[in-house]
């Protein structure tokens, strides 16, 4: 079984980038597709992108594309999570998961996830 540790997250202003980080561990991340999923405050969670095992196909939600940017690195066994022109809505907290269907999103587990609150 994969587990995932996010990293990368902290205050910044609207505009702004931010570059995210989900280190794999356990079973091998190379052969799984791996998904970033958020949730914001009082908000249900929303898959935002998916990526397949070798990278080479990525699916985002419509409120992303164009602005976020994700990738992988299998040797390292890391997913990444570029996100630019970052907006107040864009505030939530972000965690990453095993999977590859960007209409499924779960609420993380306790401890997960890395927080992004975009603010001025």
């Amino acid at each position: 079984q994969v587990q995932f540790a996010e990293s990368g997250g902290g205050v910044v202003q609207p505009g702004g980038s931010l570059r995210l980080s989900c280190v794999a561990s356990g079973s091998s991340f190379s052969d799984c597709s791996a998904k970033w999923d958020r949730q914001a405050p009082g908000k249900e969670p929303e898959c935002i992108s998916a990526v397949n095992p070798r990278g080479d196909m990525i699916k985002y939600a419509d409120s992303v594309k164009g602005r976020f940017t994700a990738s992988r690195d299998n040797a390292n066994s890391t997913l990444f999570l570029k996100m630019d022109t970052l907006k107040p809505e864009d505030t939530a907290l972000y965690y990453c998961t095993r999977g590859g269907n960007i209409r499924i999103a779960l609420p993380p587990k306790p401890g997960r996830g890395t927080q992004v609150p975009v603010s001025s």
